[in-house]
Parts: structure tokens; sequence; C-alpha cells
């Protein structure tokens, strides 16, 4: 397993000699609450939604997988459901990626979390993604450390290569509420 730092990239076939499905998990935890008042308002729950935008190597959006679409149409990307809390431990969100079924002008996987309540980033620690194989074998992980008053940010993303995937973390805090706010913010990041 490789532990990664924002802007850095690793080629998953150097991971895994065959790849056919991967495991892509999101984990948080709220932010602990000091002092005797704000624990006793505080709700201790965070809404973050895990997302998957498929971009064409233009950008150009072909498809998008998140809580409220949960398959893409090709049945290559699919996600396993919304967690209103962040509670426990592991992933807290999980979208499944079947790269066989992943149609050949897909040039780019784009990984998000946002906030669809609003709550900040301010509000979460311990956040992390990390990529399994088929096999259930942690691949790369990377620890989510962008703090502030942003509401979303581009994860990482899974970048066609010569017929494999390259995994690289973005880690880059943008705005929006739901993944098609953040749109315009991914293609200016992830398209180059």
């Amino acid at each position: 397993m490789i532990s990664l730092k924002k802007d850095q990239t690793v080629s998953l076939k150097k991971q895994a000699s065959f790849l056919n499905k991967l495991h892509f998990g999101l984990g948080w935890d709220p932010v602990k609450k000091k002092g005797f008042w704000r624990s006793l308002f505080s709700s201790g729950s965070i809404d973050l939604d895990a997302s998957c935008l498929m971009l064409d190597e233009n950008g150009r959006k072909i498809d998008v997988v998140w809580f409220a679409q949960l398959k893409s149409k090709c049945r290559g990307v699919r996600h396993c459901g919304d967690n209103l809390t962040g509670a426990g431990d592991g992933d807290d969100e999980v979208i499944l990626v079947d790269l066989a079924k992943i149609p050949a002008e897909v040039e780019y996987l784009v990984f998000t979390v946002n906030s669809f309540r609003g709550q900040t980033f301010n509000n979460v620690e311990n956040a992390f993604c990390r990529v399994l194989n088929q096999n259930n074998e942690e691949l790369v992980r990377y620890e989510l450390t962008e703090q502030g008053k942003h509401t979303g940010i581009v994860i990482a993303t899974l970048k066609r290569n010569n017929g494999n995937w390259d995994f690289t973390a973005q880690g880059y805090p943008c705005t929006g509420r739901t993944i098609n706010n953040m749109y315009h913010d991914i293609v200016k990041m992830v398209v180059r």
C-alpha cells in the first residue's frame, strides 16, 4: 500500500498486475466539540457525500454517480449508499468501479466529496480516501487534511494512461453542495 500526499500520482498497474474492479472508500469523523455548551448543542454528525464524475479528455461530462444516481449508465460505476453521519470506523461511503465496463471515451474518473447540508470542512477530521483491488487489498491511501470554510473537495482522479490507470491525489477545496455545483471547478483543476 502506498500513502500519497497532495498532487502525487501512482500507476495502479504497478500496484497490482491485474486490475478489473476497484473499491473507492471514503471515511471521515465529525470534529469533537470542546467545552460543555458546544458538546451539548452539537449534533455530532457530518453528512458528506462521495461522488464520481466521468469526463472525456476535454472535460465534457459523460456521466455522474452520486446519492441521487447510484449507478452509471454503463454500469461501470456504482455508489453503495449515503451515510448521513460519518459515524463508525472504516469507509463511510463506497463507490465501486468495474474498469472493464468504463467506456473508451472516459478519460477521467474524478472522485469528490461535498457537504449537501452546507457544513464546512472545519467540522471534519480524520478524513481519508483509499483504493482497494478486487482482492480487497488496499493499493493507495490518501489522508485528507484540507480543513476550511469550503463545502467540497476534489479528492482524487483515475486517469487513463496507455491502457492503464493512474491515481492522483488531488485534495483541492471548492464550493458547492453537490457534485453538479462543483463541475466547473473540477474541470479547471483536473483537465490539463
